[in-house]
């Protein structure tokens, strides 16, 4: 259980609906249908009809403070068995990094492992009360485009498992290169704001609106969007 869970869905019933790629930058194909991971009615590049509204002011702003910079799409509506699916191929990620067997894992091992990825992912429960905020279509994970085409650097890739993931890792950093970090992150998370997004407090590029999350962030009684 996470804290957000707490919070009743009042679903309302609005509808997902594709985003309209030619205003945002997109990496195709997808990252996660590269890995295998199939998603069935919907790709990836759906969000309920608001949130698509609301990232398309997103991008808006960004053009006023940043002209020629775009939002990145990186992932959009996730149904839970493509949850189940990453959530598995990040466990078997983070063992191979340590060098570790999962025959050969020991209970402490594998328990420091499961913690480390559910730092960053969603438990993949089909349990209504407690949806992954993106099988919801009210969650989006984001980057910025320069106006060169190029991927503003973050200081760490999406989907990092590590405290580098953290909004304000860099926010005290006195290198330059981290306060160019910290700056960028900021930016994306300035322009995300204005548009109505709250973002998850230990992912830089997770943007929410309507959910649960969005609803224990914004300190609202209720969500408006439950799993589709």
């Amino acid at each position: 259980m996470r804290p957000y869970h707490q919070i009743p869905i009042w679903e309302c019933g609005e509808p997902l609906v594709e985003i309209p790629l030619e205003l945002f930058a997109v990496e195709s194909p997808h990252p996660y249908e590269k890995l295998g991971a199939i998603y069935g009615e919907y790709s990836p590049y759906y969000l309920r009809q608001s949130v698509v509204s609301r990232l398309i002011t997103a991008q808006n702003y960004l053009e006023l403070l940043r002209p020629r910079w775009r939002i990145q799409i990186f992932d959009g509506y996730r149904p839970v068995a493509v949850q189940q699916f990453m959530v598995d191929y990040s466990f078997s990620m983070a063992m191979r990094e340590r060098g570790l067997i999962e025959a050969e894992l020991t209970p402490l091992q594998r328990q420091e492992i499961w913690q480390a990825v559910y730092e960053i992912w969603a438990v993949p429960s089909l349990d209504e009360k407690t949806p992954p905020p993106h099988s919801t279509g009210a969650a989006v994970d984001v980057t910025l485009i320069d106006d060169s085409g190029h991927i503003v650097n973050m200081g760490s890739p999406i989907d990092e498992l590590s405290e580098r993931s953290h909004p304000d890792y860099y926010i005290h950093n006195e290198q330059p290169e981290g306060q160019e970090y910290h700056t960028h992150r900021q930016l994306l998370y300035d322009v995300m704001l204005k548009a109505g997004f709250q973002r998850n407090p230990k992912e830089w590029w997770h943007f929410c609106y309507g959910d649960q999350m969005w609803a224990w962030l914004k300190s609202q009684p209720t969500a408006i969007y439950g799993r589709v």
